[in-house]
């Protein structure tokens, strides 16, 4: 934080509520990734008492916005989204489910050549395919890069459509009649390229997961994704029947 933020001290408004309506604003915008400044440092920038400052950020955390613990600095609030594990899943659905508003940013929507995913498509090398490319959101967070390499006849009728928001799956059951009803995926942990990190709005050195994964329809693969996944944000949960866990 740098400068000095005035703040209007002829409004009827108290200055804490100015104070944290414009920190509040900040947030929104991105400004503060995932540590707040300190109290001297509001003080400082605002030109206001400390006590001020800590009035505007007790009421920040009563909202769930902020943590705050003696002795360590301020931080961000932000909930973990949780997959389970154990069936075919719709991000949008998880995260409607967790009371998160989601949606997406189409980057890229295009044909090109089949590549290196060709054999899981099961089409030649340089065949055409629709290559799909969405930033997802979760309460205007950034969540996760999703590039999908759909089959040209499938892939082709989504190239006009809506994909801001909801279920890949659902549009494709909607527009082309195709319904998933298996495949696999597999994850790792990584540290993602900068550019993923910039798009991501990750820390460097922050974590986040690969996942990659095949659709299928019947025996009919239609999908081929590799996702980055913000690994600070979102989580993946096994649970086993009542025969217990593998040994």
């Amino acid at each position: 934080m740098s400068g000095k933020v005035e703040l209007d001290r002829s409004s009827p408004v108290l200055l804490w509520m100015q104070l944290a309506q414009d920190l509040r604003r900040r947030l929104a915008d991105g400004e503060f990734d995932r540590v707040f400044p300190s109290e001297k440092d509001c003080a400082l920038e605002y030109g206001v008492s400390r006590q001020t400052v800590r009035e505007a950020l007790r009421r920040m955390e009563a909202d769930g916005l902020l943590v705050r613990n003696r002795g360590s600095r301020t931080v961000l609030s932000r909930p973990e989204f949780e997959q389970p594990l154990q069936a075919m899943y719709s991000l949008s659905r998880s995260l409607r489910s967790q009371g998160a508003a989601e949606r997406s940013k189409v980057l890229a929507i295009r044909q090109i050549p089949a590549d290196h995913h060709c054999d899981e498509l099961g089409v030649e090398r340089g065949h055409p395919v629709i290559y799909l490319d969405r930033l997802r959101f979760a309460d205007e967070e950034p969540l996760a890069i999703m590039r999908s390499w759909l089959p040209i006849d499938i892939g082709g009728q989504l190239v006009e459509a809506d994909l801001e928001s909801g279920s890949l799956y659902d549009l494709l059951a909607e527009k082309c009649h195709i319904r998933v009803t298996g495949g696999w995926e597999r994850m790792w942990p990584v540290i993602p390229s900068a550019e993923d990190r910039r798009i991501l709005r990750l820390p460097k050195g922050q974590a986040a997961l690969a996942v990659q994964r095949l659709a299928m329809a019947g025996n009919r693969p239609i999908e081929w994704r590799e996702s980055t996944i913000r690994g600070d944000r979102y989580s993946f949960k096994a649970e086993w029947t009542d025969a217990g866990p593998p040994r």
